[in-house]
């Protein structure tokens, strides 16, 4: 072998070295930019999550807040009503508040009655002074819902539910005011949002998942 072929088969050698070692390199940065990707989404799932149960927690503040003024008027909490009514498209059951059981109905996406929507969509024209749920007061109000705090979500359309923060309706009970004995938990009402969850994980019992929900008791 000459020294030029020698020389040549250096030259080659380096070159393969170096071009081995930028794919090893371009393996490193993806994976790192696949775990800091990884990360940032992580993190910004849990702050985006941590807001909105603080936006819950002001909401039932703040709605709790309406219904001791409404009692102070009406010497009640918002409660019933005495017999079945329409609210624009959607039919209210007789004592609807007293029927959503907190302690036994964990699904606000639920169809069976009574529902998470009908109980909070009459508490809404309670509070709101908006019997029809057209989202124009025609009674006293006793607060101002902004329109993120109603389904359906915006400036228009018959209101169907409060709205939490996680798109679901908002439970509202009085049922211990029926039977203090076996249901609900306050004396008063009971208010809460189940955090945008359905119901227990596996191997979950439903108070494990109660532990999780924005609540007032």
């Amino acid at each position: 072998m000459t020294n030029d072929e020698y020389c040549r088969g250096v030259r080659r050698g380096k070159r393969s070295n170096s071009a081995a070692f930028t794919l090893i390199e371009l393996i490193v940065v993806t994976a790192v930019i696949v775990i800091l990707t990884g990360l940032v989404l992580s993190t910004v799932g849990y702050v985006q999550k941590k807001g909105a149960r603080a936006r819950a927690e002001t909401e039932i503040a703040a709605m709790s807040a309406a219904c001791e003024n409404y009692k102070a008027d009406n010497g009640t909490y918002p409660r019933g009503p005495g017999t079945a009514i329409t609210i624009g498209s959607v039919t209210i059951p007789a004592n609807v508040t007293d029927s959503l059981d907190a302690r036994t109905m964990g699904n606000p996406t639920s169809n069976t009655n009574p529902t998470y929507g009908e109980s909070s969509l009459y508490l809404y024209t309670l509070l709101s002074g908006d019997s029809t749920g057209n989202r124009s007061s025609t009674t006293k109000s006793y607060m101002q819902f902004k329109p993120n705090m109603l389904l359906p979500s915006g400036v228009t359309g018959t209101v169907t539910a409060i709205s939490d923060p996680f798109a679901n309706s908002y439970g509202y009970s009085t049922a211990s005011q029926s039977d203090p004995n076996n249901l609900g938990y306050n004396p008063t009402f009971d208010l809460w949002s189940t955090g945008g969850e359905t119901g227990p994980r596996p191997s979950e019992t439903f108070q494990q998942y109660q532990l999780r929900w924005i609540k007032n008791w």
